[in-house]
């Protein structure tokens, strides 16, 4: 599993999109393998590949890791983006935390109930424009 890193997920971004983000941040190149079709979960699921039973995955440095945050902690430590020294890093987790946050609201809404979507889009709207936003611009 040497070479460039393989990221296996669905044709989507989702929780895939923050790694290929840092990756290319990192100026990594990187090659993806798509799951298009349950038996492809089922395979990686069968071969012992996924931990958790679920994807994202990335195959890098001989290892299978999966979770998000574990995949991002491991890159960004291995390419130098993950703060000088502990304050750093601290601060990078607060940033990292508040995005997660708001693309947990983000990544639900399309699987709310109809009757509840506007309300909760106009909810997502206020608390990105006034408690996350801020923060990132300032």
């Amino acid at each position: 599993m040497a070479g460039k890193p393989k990221l296996h997920y669905t044709k989507g971004r989702g929780k895939m999109e923050s790694i290929r983000w840092l990756l290319a941040a990192a100026g990594v190149e990187f090659e993806e393998e798509f799951i298009e079709t349950k038996e492809d979960l089922e395979k990686l699921r069968n071969d012992g590949s996924l931990l958790f039973q679920q994807v994202p995955m990335v195959e890098i440095d001989g290892m299978k890791m999966v979770q998000t945050r574990a995949i991002l902690s491991y890159i960004a430590a291995k390419y130098n983006l993950y703060g000088k020294d502990l304050k750093e890093r601290a601060w990078i987790d607060m940033y990292v935390e508040g995005t997660t946050d708001l693309m947990g609201m983000i990544m639900y809404l399309p699987f709310q109930p109809a009757d509840t979507k506007e309300k909760n889009l106009a909810l997502i709207i206020e608390r990105a424009t006034t408690r996350y936003f801020p923060v990132y611009e300032k």
